[in-house]
């Protein structure tokens, strides 16, 4: 018994010196400790936006699946063992088919698409083949391409933001943290860009290309969590839907380009942007600016277009050259009427938000895109 009294008594003795050599260390130590800790968390972060919300189909549904979700799977599938077409730089703005690198950028971008497609097919299936594929492809673009902070030629990392969005959790460390501090590089630099300009903004700052900048930095954001960021989302959300919308719902683009392609071109940034801050409980929608207008009064001026009440003739007054420049190389909807079916996947996107885009949506196309009927397969309520 008092060998046994002994034994905790020098148990206790060392543990309080442990404790006190651990408070003794000197601040470079801490540092490091403070460090490790913090990579540490880098390792085990996750994705927290989670915009394609729907759990993965159960076992019996998989064999009754959607045709649109068969055929996504199905060309995902076909492309496993592609390699991946990252490169350091894309640009399509400002250009037609074939000038610059155009085509070597559109080729490219089609990775974009892939990579969405990819974690949703992982997402719908459970099969590991398809999150590998993710990986691989996702690494690939992260350590290679330099953003340029261009919204036109960058929007289509609309893709890469969802499939990491959908895929983090499951990601080895290493994707994981290079797509974390790529998607940081990308938001932050954006916020810079436009913190850097004078008020109120003009040009490209309150048009469409402000539009793009808003979803990418929104997407970025909400889906790596980090406050500082999500708050300046917010910001320039509001922002913009002041500079670009009228109280009546007319946008910026259409008085400088009167066309209705560019009124959808402005809002289905915005309308994505949306959807990644419901996730996070917070009504973008509805968020009204201090003109009192709101996105969704720009998307009520433009549903009697949608559904045909009224017709418009695109691009007659632009002030822009390249639209003349797009229409004399024959390139299709830069001359003539709207077509309403160009804004399908706005509509369909909308209903996700509000029940009331539904009935706008379907008319203009039964079903939504494959990709967003396995992302959000049901109307919003």
């Amino acid at each position: 018994m008092v060998r046994q009294v002994r034994m905790m008594q020098s148990r206790t003795h060392r543990t309080r010196a442990q404790q006190q050599r651990f408070f003794v260390l000197p601040l470079p130590a801490l540092l490091i400790a403070a460090a490790a800790i913090c990579a540490q968390s880098m390792q085990t972060a996750h994705a927290a936006m989670n915009l394609c919300a729907a759990p993965a189909l159960q076992t019996s549904e998989r064999t009754n699946a959607d045709p649109g979700v068969k055929a996504l799977v199905s060309n995902v599938q076909a492309h496993l063992n592609d390699p991946a077409h990252a490169v350091r730089r894309l640009h399509t703005e400002g250009t037609l088919p074939h000038e610059g690198i155009y085509d070597q950028s559109k080729e490219a971008e089609q990775d974009l698409d892939l990579l969405r497609d990819a974690a949703l097919s992982w997402r719908a299936t459970s099969d590991d083949r398809y999150l590998k594929f993710v990986d691989r492809l996702l690494y690939a673009w992260v350590t290679t391409y330099e953003p340029s902070f261009n919204p036109i030629d960058e929007t289509p990392f609309e893709g890469l933001i969802l499939a990491y969005d959908m895929t983090a959790s499951a990601l080895p460390v290493k994707t994981r943290n290079a797509t974390m501090a790529f998607l940081t590089k990308l938001a932050n630099g954006y916020i810079a860009q436009i913190d850097a300009q004078k008020r109120p903004l003009t040009g490209s700052f309150r048009n469409n290309w402000q539009s793009h900048r808003v979803k990418l930095i929104a997407m970025a954001a909400f889906t790596l969590d980090n406050r500082k960021m999500i708050e300046a989302a917010q910001r320039l959300y509001v922002e913009h839907i002041d500079d670009n919308i009228a109280p009546d719902g007319t946008t910026v683009d259409f008085g400088e380009r009167d066309a209705l392609h560019y009124v959808t071109y402005d809002l289905q940034p915005l309308v994505t942007a949306a959807l990644a801050a419901r996730r996070h409980n917070r009504n973008w929608l509805n968020e009204r600016a201090p003109s009192g207008a709101t996105l969704a009064v720009a998307l009520n001026w433009l549903t009697p277009y949608a559904t045909g009440e009224k017709t418009h003739e695109e691009f007659v007054r632009s002030a822009e050259p390249f639209d003349a420049k797009r229409r004399e190389a024959g390139l299709p909807g830069y001359s003539g009427q709207w077509d309403p079916k160009n804004a399908a996947e706005l509509y369909h996107l909308a209903a996700r938000l509000d029940g009331r885009y539904t009935p706008v949506a379907r008319k203009l196309a039964p079903a939504p895109p494959a990709w967003l009927a396995v992302c959000l397969p049901l109307p919003a309520r």
